[in-house]
């Protein structure tokens, strides 16, 4: 298995990754960014895979997707949880439903809260065993904090749906699953993000004190403190949901 981190200079606002199995030669890009499609085309060729799946874990309110072009260049399928307001033809996924790229298996959890069609992944690597041991929580679960539920209005409907999708099944996983978020610190999509790039299901549910209120408490945390919102968020959310 490989897998590669993606941050744009200067951009905390959205983490990428690219990861596969180099053995059998399939690849999987995961919340591209627009003006990032030729590094993961070069990124694809320098391993000797194709690119065979694009995931976008949710409509994006920071950046402008370049899932749909990336997915144009290289023949790959363009995928968002079915539960999309995407007007595009995509690939729909489903909660519990396992993607394969040669040894890699990625296990889509649908986590509303931040979107509705937000999702995490949970990856084995079968070369390794058959335990999976990473999660791309991407804007669902930060490290030392959690994704802004108010993109679209609902604010306190989506916290309660938040605080459902992280208790009910991400900090049900075993605690050495090892968390690799979608953003940073300077995120506009989660305040309060730490600083520490990684972290597990473990160390999180130790450490992270609004995992320890109850579920009005978690609510009224993650409505009350939340950042400005993302520049041009209306423009980059109508661009990234309509052909």
């Amino acid at each position: 298995m490989f897998m590669v981190q993606r941050e744009l200079p200067n951009d905390p606002s959205s983490i990428s990754y690219f990861l596969g199995c180099i053995s059998q030669g399939k690849g999987i890009a995961i919340d591209v960014h627009l003006d990032d499609i030729q590094w993961f085309i070069t990124q694809a060729e320098e391993r000797g895979v194709e690119i065979s799946y694009v995931i976008d874990t949710h409509v994006h309110a920071d950046h402008y997707s370049g899932g749909k072009a990336l997915s144009a260049r290289t023949g790959a399928e363009y995928m968002l949880h079915e539960s999309s307001q995407a007007s595009f033809e995509f690939v729909a996924l489903k909660d519990q439903q396992s993607i394969h790229a040669g040894n890699v298996e990625l296990k889509i959890l649908h986590t509303p809260g931040h979107t509705l069609d937000s999702i995490c992944l949970l990856g084995t690597d079968h070369t390794r065993g058959a335990n999976p041991w990473f999660l791309l929580s991407q804007h669902t679960l930060f490290v030392g904090s959690v994704g802004r539920p108010d993109l679209r209005g609902r604010e306190e409907e989506m916290g309660a749906c938040l605080y459902d999708s992280i208790h009910n099944k991400l900090l049900t996983l075993d605690s050495h699953i090892e968390i690799l978020p979608g953003a940073k610190a300077g995120s506009a999509c989660g305040a309060g993000i730490s600083g520490k790039p990684t972290s597990t299901i473990g160390f999180e549910k130790l450490n992270n004190p609004i995992f320890k209120l109850s579920k009005a408490e978690f609510v009224a945390e993650v409505t009350a403190n939340l950042p400005p919102y993302p520049a041009r968020m209306a423009e980059i959310m109508k661009a990234n949901s309509t052909d």
